[in-house]
């Protein structure tokens, strides 16, 4: 279903391995920020979900300029920036204990994660698409948007053995609370080197640059799975 061709592109390659890396630490950081704020802070379900809600909203209000700034500038400042930014913003989560006030802890940390995210989505999927031939768009979005999905699965299920978690640290607010500190950096650190594989590998921008196919996008689980329009035919 997927030729291994598709891959002869470093561009194309390197790109999905960024994506692999900014969502496996996406992936994570909702799993377990979700349950910090209900099992150390004390938030109910709703209000654990609802605190990280301001992400999502970022997105869906900046998400078209900063498709805009990505085609002027070019891919390659974005996609560096924009994981060091939402690291930034995980490792102020590590402010989020027992206590923790939303309007000094916990949203700061969920504004500097949407910031971050706003500069990178557009250009990531963008890049994606102008590593190809038009007639691969599809596909090549589609490996796109399978490879951040798996890398969120996979930082869920591998994220709390790697941080040390036992069984009964869901219980436990100091178990689950130390683990939480153990893994925020594994998943800046994630993020960084997304940054880091943007930077060395991504078209600088004198190169051209590819039109963003989707100028707003407001998910955090995936990139858009939207390949480029083409021109109808009647």
């Amino acid at each position: 279903m997927v030729p291994p061709s598709v891959f002869a592109s470093r561009q194309f390659t390197a790109v999905n391995v960024v994506t692999f890396c900014v969502y496996a630490a996406l992936g994570g950081f909702f799993f377990l920020s979700a349950i910090q704020l209900q099992v150390v802070a004390g938030y109910s379900a709703l209000g654990a979900g609802t605190a990280l809600l301001p992400t999502t909203v970022l997105m869906l209000l900046f998400s078209a300029r900063a498709g805009d700034l990505g085609r002027r500038i070019g891919p390659r400042i974005p996609l560096t920036v924009g994981p060091l930014v939402a690291a930034a913003g995980m490792l102020l989560m590590l402010r989020v204990g027992e206590g923790a006030s939303y309007g000094s802890d916990v949203l700061p940390a969920v504004l500097v994660l949407g910031a971050g995210m706003v500069v990178l989505v557009a250009p990531l999927t963008a890049n994606v698409l102008a590593a190809v031939d038009t007639g691969r768009a599809g596909l090549a979005s589609g490996i796109n948007n399978a490879a951040a999905r798996a890398a969120g699965l996979l930082a869920v299920a591998a994220l709390p053995l790697l941080a040390g978690m036992g069984p009964e640290a869901y219980r436990d607010a100091g178990e689950f609370a130390a683990t939480f500190r153990r893994a925020m950096p594994m998943c800046a650190g994630l993020l960084v080197a997304g940054s880091v594989i943007a930077w060395s590998t991504v078209r600088a921008p004198g190169a051209p640059r590819p039109r963003p196919t989707c100028a707003t996008h407001c998910g955090v689980s995936a990139p858009p799975l939207e390949p480029e329009r083409g021109p109808r035919h009647t």
